[in-house]
């Protein structure tokens, strides 16, 4: 069962509350998104890491509910 983008935004608001995010359905089937994530926690912060804080925040649904996600992070 596919995820929708509103789930995907509301996990990654609830481990980071300041978060600015934009997610893109890429092929309209709401399985493959691409999301855009401002966040001040990623700071001093590696790509790699920031990745893995989102990943993280979608608690284990990369793979399974979510085919794939492009991910773009930064901090402000």
């Amino acid at each position: 069962m596919a995820m929708q983008a509103a789930e995907i935004e509301r996990m990654i608001k609830e481990a980071l509350p300041d978060a600015q995010i934009k997610i893109d359905d890429l092929r309209g089937d709401g399985d493959h998104y691409a999301a855009h994530v401002v966040s001040a926690a990623f700071a001093g912060k590696s790509r790699v890491q920031q990745h893995q804080m989102i990943y993280k925040a979608l608690k284990g649904r990369m793979g399974g509910e979510l085919h794939a996600l492009m991910l773009t992070t930064s901090a402000p």
